[in-house]
């Protein structure tokens, strides 16, 4: 009777113990917002980077939820094929008399507001850890103008350029004297190249501007660096900046605009063929600007290295960079010979430690 007593009490202990594990979350799976969609011309890109992530991400350790942001409304897809609209006050879903309240979110979205700071901001106002660079890196490294403002005070090397606001134009006589041709013309925000162009002469610039106005109302026209295109990812994990392999791209299209980017009219040699000094420069100054600018998770750091001067110049920070299955991050990562597994398991673990 004393035994059995005593079976029982430790039997009780147990139970009071792993419902405190429960109630702590020291064992269950985290439930993980996968955030994708957005309200530019960029969600298409989106959609194919969620794709890549929800297939990768660890179903043992997560509960991945489809969370789709666009113009018509924010909803989550469940279990079943179920969409639901997230409650916006905590970011949570409700169904079948079930709370969902989200561990993280992962975003995995391009172009406003996934990308600009925007839903940052607000994940900051609820207390909710996600992914990525916080809400001002995100709003500086939107702004390719204001990138290469931040990135040329620190050091690092720039093309020159010009700001043009819809609001407040400027005569294309006067760009055309301050900046040496050919130029690069596209919106100052957003990405994937849309509505980029590459303009060699004066009389072409007045078209390429308008053209870049339907896609936002800054505009930036930048001296073309003459050189060999590199981009690389880098990422952190817990104190070590760490830098993928580097890529090489190369395209049959006049400059890599958005053809060349998803359409197959480029080449990328991942890890490039270079020699360990240029590769050594290019690492050494994508970890100055990953820590310039005070990113976290994985990040994509385009330069042109002008050899000429012996210099790599920064492009642009792509803070969310692309994750679909011909993109360059997960060649970079399988080239290094990480799982992609791993690596975003690494990216998410990143955001924890900064709750």
């Amino acid at each position: 009777m004393l035994l059995t007593t005593v079976n029982f009490k430790i039997n009780c202990t147990y139970l009071i113990f792993f419902e405190y594990l429960r109630c702590q979350n020291f064992y269950m799976k985290k439930n993980i917002a996968l955030v994708t969609g957005g309200y530019s011309n960029e969600s298409v890109i989106s959609y194919k980077t969620a794709v890549t992530i929800e297939a990768n991400l660890d179903k043992e350790k997560f509960n991945i939820y489809v969370v789709d942001i666009s113009p018509v409304g924010w909803t989550c897809s469940l279990p079943g094929g179920e969409k639901k609209e997230i409650d916006k006050n905590d970011f949570s879903v409700s169904f079948n008399g079930t709370h969902i309240k989200f561990d993280a979110v992962y975003i995995g979205m391009h172009g406003t507001p996934g990308e600009d700071g925007k839903l940052q901001g607000y994940f900051d106002s609820i207390k909710l850890p996600y992914t990525g660079c916080d809400a001002a890196t995100s709003a500086i490294t939107f702004n390719k103008r204001y990138t290469t403002a931040v990135a040329g005070m620190g050091g690092i090397s720039v093309a020159r350029s010009i700001l043009v606001f819809k609001s407040n134009p400027l005569r294309t006589d006067d760009i055309a004297a301050s900046l040496k041709f050919p130029v690069f013309v596209k919106p100052n925000n957003g990405g994937s190249s849309i509505g980029m162009s590459k303009v060699a002469d004066p009389e072409q610039l007045d078209m390429a501007i308008k053209k870049a106005f339907n896609e936002d109302d800054q505009v930036l026209v930048e001296e073309m660096i003459n050189g060999r295109e590199f981009t690389i990812g880098v990422f952190r994990k817990d104190a070590e900046v760490i830098t993928l392999p580097i890529t090489e791209v190369k395209t049959e299209k006049d400059f890599f605009d958005y053809e060349a980017k998803y359409e197959g009219k480029s080449k990328e040699i991942t890890p490039a063929e270079i020699e360990e000094e240029t590769a050594y420069k290019i690492r050494e100054a994508a970890r100055k600007i990953y820590m310039l600018f005070n990113c976290h998770g994985v990040v994509r750091i385009d330069f042109i290295y002008n050899e000429l001067d012996g210099n790599p110049y920064m492009l642009e920070i792509n803070t969310i960079p692309g994750q679909s299955e011909a993109s360059i991050i997960p060649q970079q990562v399988k080239a290094m010979g990480l799982k992609l597994k791993d690596f975003y398991a690494s990216i998410l673990e990143d955001a924890f430690n900064r709750k």
